[in-house]
């Protein structure tokens, strides 16, 4: 068995230690070579060492006093392979004479990144093979209307998932809308009921930006157990959840990543917050914070999975996307990172479709 801490040798000058104490083995599944080369996209030479835990192959590798870049990790592809699962499973569901999966998005308003959010599900869901509708309502609906909408589509039997896109407008209250959804048929996974069947580790609709990054840990193989892990952010719709899903037993029902997790907040001090991050094995950036994560907060080979999403204007006066984390900086240090866009935003999309299905198999039981 390899230990992921090695301790400095003794000829190691004085300035050496706490470096080497710091460092963490990072873990990637072993794969056909032409699916790493998609998923994961290797920018420097590094040794690995291979064995076997509960019957499962990975690779460790070590840091080493020399530079070397992070393997960035596409969640485009990853998404890519959750749409053949989920193809499948609509065609099962098909096959045996139930009806296609049915998704119903509300949208209120004009705003360009929710009518983005609401095209890419949309395009998603048609790809898949799941049917889709759009409605739309002004920003001027009022919250009455607007609950009434969401208790006809609860009450149609066409209708397998649904979610009302966030952000609404300021007079109406959040909560009151998530909460009148159908818990069965909350794909986004924010009802009150989801949320706590989450948080006592049972079985429920898992919100989707929280079960991406869950995913792409997962299936990338990024060891958990005994890890340290850091989450800047805590909303209740992201930080919180991916919290939960890393801290509790794996051997409950819903499994957990049994992860020792640390939240930072806003009002996390910067220097404290370093501190933390310093000694994570992952990181979690959440915060909606520009280039939060510096490459001066992120120990040598850690994992670091970018949530966040900012629009910015460039010198050029073009707008483009940016995370938490300084991509480019980070990169020569992470063992692991994700870029934005590219990174956890399609894996979101992706969820959301699995919940759709999950959703359509959990009404034929009802």
């Amino acid at each position: 068995m390899v230990c992921p801490y090695r301790p400095p040798p003794p000829q190691q000058p004085a300035t050496r230690p706490l470096r080497l104490l710091n460092m963490a083995a990072s873990i990637v599944p072993i794969c056909s070579s032409s699916l790493c080369s998609r998923v994961f996209q290797p920018c420097c030479r590094t040794r690995f060492r291979t064995y076997r835990n509960s019957g499962i192959q990975r690779r460790h590798f070590h840091s080493t006093d020399a530079s070397y870049a992070a393997t960035v990790i596409s969640g485009t592809e990853l998404a890519r392979q959750i749409h053949k699962e989920i193809q499948r499973d609509v065609e099962e569901l098909v096959s045996q004479g139930n009806k296609r999966p049915h998704l119903s998005v509300i949208r209120v308003g004009n705003d360009p990144a929710s009518r983005s959010y609401v095209r890419n599900k949309t395009k998603a869901a048609a790809a898949l093979g799941i049917f889709s509708e759009t409605l739309v309502r002004p920003a001027s609906v009022s919250q009455e209307e607007l609950l009434q909408m969401i208790d006809t589509l609860n009450r149609d039997w066409r209708v397998s998932g649904l979610l009302v896109q966030l952000p609404l407008p300021g007079h109406i209250n959040e909560r009151a809308v998530c909460n009148a959804i159908a818990p069965e048929k909350d794909v986004d996974g924010f009802h009150i009921v989801n949320i706590g069947k989450l948080c006592l580790d049972q079985r429920s609709m898992v919100p989707a930006t929280p079960a991406a990054v869950w995913e792409i840990i997962r299936r990338t193989g990024i060891e958990t157990v005994g890890r340290n892990v850091v989450v800047a952010g805590r909303s209740k719709n992201v930080g919180m959840p991916i919290a939960m899903l890393l801290h509790t037993d794996r051997r409950h029902e819903r499994p957990g990543g049994d992860a020792t997790v640390t939240i930072a907040h806003r009002c996390t001090p910067k220097e404290q917050l370093k501190e933390l991050t310093c000694l994570a094995d992952i990181i979690i950036a959440a915060a909606g914070v520009p280039n939060l994560i510096t490459a001066d907060m992120v120990k040598p080979g850690a994992a670091v999975i970018d949530v966040g999403i900012s629009r910015v204007q460039d010198q050029t006066g073009k707008v483009r996307l940016i995370g938490d984390v300084d991509f480019e900086e980070v990169k020569m240090k992470a063992g692991f990172i994700t870029p934005v866009p590219g990174g956890v935003g399609p894996m979101t999309v992706a969820m959301v479709m699995k919940n759709t299905v999950t959703a359509a198999r959990n009404a034929l039981t009802h």
